[in-house]
């Protein structure tokens, strides 16, 4: 990978979900090195530090199928302002969750900068539902939903454009818990997913491989990546919020990071839903921190 110009964005964000904790995730990936990791590698940083959250919880709200409403519109578009200016001064954006609603945000910021963003999604969870067919109101399980244009008006039009993203442009690598509703949306909207059953069959390599083949012949002109590490297996990653065994291994992440820098094709990336409340030792963040090291070109000779 060439040396890049890395700008680094704090989300500390869990208005998403009901798990206390996940808002101390960027600090948790910053005390684990992920500056001097990428600096070591060759790129230079900026860290432009968190984007302010209010931690204004409320005890009762009253929109049970879209929790928290009103501040994950104010944290998503500060967010997609933010994404918007780092493309503007042609610099990569590392977001660092919070919990996954933040890709709201962050896909709102990058969708008008190119023609055919393409997106992978690295989580156990296909993260497609809306307000009709969600079992908890959480909303850090509908941002691919919004970003390909499905769910409430306030979400899907942030940055006043509308889908982010193509859905047949969306790859989703490692779900293993997904809803009834979201199946329905996955057949209606065409969108590619290899689960572990495919993971297990056919090997990680083969799906990066059959991943990036895809996208290339799709002529995306830009890859986002979106990681929770969720999609992991929790043996690895323990301080996650919903965790779910059978996942993807550590080596297996590695490798799929590795076969992404090798593409060149990846021009933006999120890492989320490290709870340090959950962890052990901070070894979520270590390995979110060691995967951010294999994406940007981390090699061991």
């Amino acid at each position: 990978m060439n040396n890049l110009n890395v700008s680094i964005i704090g989300v500390p964000s869990d208005y998403g979900q009901t798990r206390r904790g996940v808002d101390m995730g960027p600090s948790a990936i910053r005390y684990a090195g992920v500056v001097q990791r990428l600096e070591a590698i060759g790129h230079t940083v900026q860290d432009l530090g968190d984007i302010h959250v209010s931690q204004d919880h409320k005890e009762n709200d009253a929109n049970e199928k879209l929790r928290n409403l009103e501040e994950i519109v104010d944290v998503s578009t500060t967010l997609a302002n933010r994404v918007h200016g780092v493309l503007e001064d042609k610099k990569f954006p590392l977001v660092l969750g919070g919990d996954h609603s933040i890709a709201i945000g962050t896909l709102a910021g990058l969708g008008d900068h190119y023609e055919n963003l393409g997106v992978i999604w690295y989580d156990a969870h296909a993260d497609l539902n809306t307000d009709e067919t969600t079992p908890s109101g959480n909303i850090h399980g509908m941002p691919l939903a919004v970003s390909v244009g499905l769910g409430h008006e306030r979400l899907i039009n942030i940055r006043n454009y509308v889908p982010k993203v193509k859905p047949e442009n969306v790859i989703i690598i490692g779900a293993r818990s997904v809803d009834p509703g979201e199946r329905e949306l996955i057949k209606e909207q065409g969108i590619k997913v290899y689960t572990m059953h495919e993971i297990d069959r056919l090997g990680m390599t083969h799906v990066m491989e059959d991943a990036i083949q895809y996208l290339k012949d799709r002529n995306v002109d830009g890859l986002h990546l979106s990681l929770d590490l969720d999609g992991l297996d929790p043996l690895y990653t323990p301080g996650v919020g919903t965790p779910v065994p059978g996942g993807i291994t550590y080596r297996e992440s590695h490798l799929a990071m590795e076969m992404l820098q090798e593409s060149g094709m990846v021009t933006s990336a999120e890492f989320v839903e490290v709870n340090p409340i959950l962890d052990e030792k901070n070894q979520t963040a270590n390995v979110a921190v060691e995967l951010i090291g294999s994406l940007f070109g981390e090699t061991l000779v």
